[in-house]
């Protein structure tokens, strides 16, 4: 650009071809082109034109047959299909594969599972619900309950290390040291975020029913407490229990497979992601030590969380490679 912009300046000085070409070191008829060109199309024209380029080795039929063989069941040998797998299937190269997957978003290496419930009323539970979470009934406390089983107390040495790529990241020793383990019974308050949290050694159900009584403990005596539970047995045949508190308690179910609609396993995310993951610890009580520190800080300053949850239509369960890709 800089040599093209020097041609021009050359030739408003009056000067011609053969003497711009001289002073630039260069040829007569390729001063005359850009002269042409900055005349016709001004500062436009010095910019490089559109090039077809080199012709592509492949015919414009491949990247088909590329989907086309991701559909087709892998070989007996293996269980899924890979890059290198299809270039050596149809005999191409596989850096020409990965850039044609690559250029529609196809990531073979990457997994996403889902869990679509068989429940016969799982609109009718599902509506009833998330209809709490959105529009909870006037002086009332909707708990989201749920447990956190087999926490375990893991030793292990970890650090830094640099990888094979140069980066830094977190370092895990592979062996470790078994200290048990503890389980976590949460009831999230759906409005406020607060989270009542207790530690035991068991999960059964006189463990849920004595932590249910200690939280109902806090509870004025005249609000109406509605729970929101998955479909553990634990959780189950508790009307006895039940019929303590007169009616005032009432438990609603999650549809099988889907207890992602209880708002508490957000909050267990977050533990696990945030307090427990590459976390180590010598003993059982620096275990629930850390679980209570985390719980604690979260009910610091409580926000509650916003229920969202993106839709999976089962037409996109059903499609093909193929479907997606063109």
């Amino acid at each position: 650009m800089v040599e093209r912009a020097q041609i021009i300046l050359y030739a408003l000085e009056g000067k011609p071809n053969d003497e711009i070409a001289r002073v630039m070191g260069g040829r007569a008829n390729r001063v005359g082109l850009w002269r042409k060109r900055f005349i016709e199309e001004g500062l436009k024209g010095l910019q490089d034109r559109a090039r077809s380029g080199r012709p592509s080795p492949y015919d414009i039929g491949l990247k088909d047959r590329i989907l086309k063989k991701l559909e087709e069941p892998p070989p007996a040998e293996r269980g899924c299909w890979d890059g290198a797998l299809v270039a050596d299937a149809l005999g191409v190269s596989r850096h020409k594969v990965w850039r044609i997957l690559r250029a529609r978003s196809v990531c073979l290496a990457r997994q996403r599972s889902w869990c679509v419930s068989t429940d016969a009323q799982f609109a009718l539970k599902a509506t009833e619900i998330i209809g709490l979470y959105l529009n909870a009934p006037l002086n009332a406390l909707v708990l989201s309950v749920d447990e956190k089983p087999s926490i375990q107390a893991l030793t292990r040495p970890s650090g830094y290390v640099r990888s094979s790529d140069g980066k830094v990241v977190h370092g895990l020793k592979s062996t470790y040291k078994r200290n048990g383990t503890l389980n976590l019974f949460a009831a999230l308050d759906v409005a406020s975020g607060h989270v009542h949290a207790k530690t035991t050694d068991t999960k059964k159900r006189e463990d849920f029913r004595q932590f249910m009584d200690e939280v109902l403990a806090e509870v004025p005596p005249e609000k109406e407490i509605h729970v929101i539970l998955d479909n553990y047995c634990t959780h189950k045949k508790n009307d006895d229990w039940l019929a303590k508190y007169q009616g005032r308690v009432n438990f609603h179910f999650t549809p099988t497979s889907a207890s992602w609609l209880n708002l508490v396993e957000v909050f267990f995310g977050l533990l696990s992601r945030q307090a427990l993951r590459g976390a180590s610890f010598p003993s059982k009580e620096s275990l629930r030590d850390k679980i209570m520190a985390f719980v604690s800080l979260h009910n610091h300053q409580p926000k509650p969380f916003r229920w969202r949850k993106r839709e999976v239509k089962g037409s996109q369960l059903r499609n093909t490679i193929s479907n997606f890709c063109n």
